[in-house]
């Protein structure tokens, strides 16, 4: 079984998120960062060497594989703002309609720039998967 490659350390996150190149991506990081403070009351960790997570929760699968990973976060990426929106989709249809500009995988959420979006409706997906995260992965 290989090790999960995305583990937290203690790199500088508002050092890092300073350093992007992009200046409209690295402003709407550093809104992000805000936000997901705020919504979280955690503080932002570097998980691998470029995700902003918050919070962290730790699973296990009936295969055996367990492990710890972070409960939202982002990641300000060459071609968009990535928000790692933990507990999926299947249940923002009607959010992502209201939502504005985006595209989505199956745990990401990618902006071009946060002015392209409602910010009262992102807020409220990351306010309710953040929600469903530690309900589903309680702390021990």
């Amino acid at each position: 079984m290989s090790d999960l490659k995305t583990k937290p350390h203690d790199g500088n996150v508002e050092a890092f998120l300073n350093s992007v190149e992009h200046g409209k991506r690295r402003e709407d990081s550093l809104a992000m960062l805000e936000i997901m403070k705020e919504i979280t009351s955690e503080e932002p960790k570097m998980w691998g060497p470029s995700i902003v997570g918050f919070g962290n929760y730790h699973y296990k699968y009936e295969s055996g594989r367990e492990g710890d990973f972070f409960i939202t976060g982002f990641s300000p990426r060459k071609q968009s703002l990535t928000l790692y929106i933990m507990s999926g989709f299947s249940h923002y249809d009607e959010l992502l309609q209201k939502l504005g500009k985006h595209k989505t995988g199956k745990s990401c959420l990618y902006i071009k720039k946060l002015e392209d979006v409602d910010m009262d409706v992102l807020k409220q997906m990351i306010r309710e998967s953040v929600k469903m995260m530690r309900e589903k992965y309680p702390e021990e």
